[in-house]
């Protein structure tokens, strides 16, 4: 069957086309507006900062040569020439890179657990007690809000050197994250299955375990994996002020221009970070199939 297209004489038309332009016109200067805006904003934040662009032209070419340097040996010939050179501390620093993803695989399970017991008590849907979902609210704030770094710098204060610092910190900056992220996947969850627990006269761990618990358990999984990948880049940084791992190495060869081992340390902890990487993705991809397949 054909179709026809039954175009409107030129006396409907014009008034059409005319207010299509004008709605297009319209658009467009609402995006160059707030495209001036933007810049504007980036300007004055510049000002405000003290950024000089003067300064980043002129020191991006110190940025160039620094990495250049990262590859050269003391004898002055490329690292990839030389590699048992290059890697002379490989012993030490495997080691200590041992100790830096066991600080992150210890402070992410601790901080998991924290986790996992505050985001029930912080949820609207399963605890009516505004007053106790509000205090825990603000204990998982706290415990994500001031950075991990600051509370190695603490806890080494406390402690003294080595891997305590680092697990302490990251286990509280773990709980404050996904204590967040817990909460919002329980706030999301059907509560039939819990309602159909209280009915039964289930008490309201009951309700949490028989209930809540099964639909949540598969992403809780995936975001602990997600968070073990942040926690061991973040156990190399807070080593750097004595917290443990393999950052306190780093820091000193910075410090005293030991180029070569600079890039060797890092090349390290790039490579342990991509098998980690891939290896939680496969995980988080099976898990987040298992419940979709539910």
């Amino acid at each position: 069957m054909a179709h026809t297209i039954t175009i409107p004489p030129d006396a409907q038309l014009t008034p059409l086309l005319r207010g299509y332009g004008a709605a297009v016109a319209a658009k467009r200067r609402r995006v160059m507006i707030g495209f001036a805006v933007l810049v504007l904003c980036v300007l004055v934040a510049g000002a405000g900062a003290e950024v000089s662009a003067d300064k980043f032209w002129s020191g991006i070419g110190n940025f160039g040569d620094y990495f250049n340097r990262l590859l050269l040996l003391d004898s002055g010939e490329r690292v990839w020439t030389d590699p048992a050179d290059w890697f002379w501390g490989l012993r030490r620093w495997g080691r200590l890179l041992g100790e830096t993803l066991l600080i992150a695989y210890v402070g992410t399970l601790t901080g998991t657990v924290g986790a996992f017991v505050g985001c029930f008590l912080c949820s609207r849907n399963l605890v009516r007690a505004a007053g106790l979902r509000m205090a825990v609210r603000r204990v998982l704030e706290f415990c994500r809000t001031v950075p991990d770094i600051v509370f190695a710098l603490i806890f080494v204060a406390s402690f003294g050197l080595g891997a305590i610092p680092g697990v302490l910190a990251i286990a509280i900056h773990t709980t404050g994250a996904l204590g967040k992220l817990f909460a919002e996947v329980v706030e999301n969850i059907d509560m039939k299955p819990v309602e159909g627990v209280a009915a039964t006269g289930g008490n309201w761990f009951a309700q949490v375990r028989f209930g809540a618990l099964p639909q949540v358990v598969s992403n809780f999984a995936s975001y602990a994996l997600l968070r073990l990948e942040i926690n061991v880049r973040g156990a190399t940084i807070i080593g750097v002020v004595g917290a443990g791992g393999i950052g306190q190495d780093l820091i000193v060869a910075i410090r005293q221009f030991h180029t070569s081992d600079v890039s060797a340390i890092l090349l390290l902890i790039v490579l342990c970070v991509m098998m980690i990487d891939g290896v939680s993705e496969r995980l988080r991809h099976r898990l987040l199939a298992l419940e979709r397949g539910r």
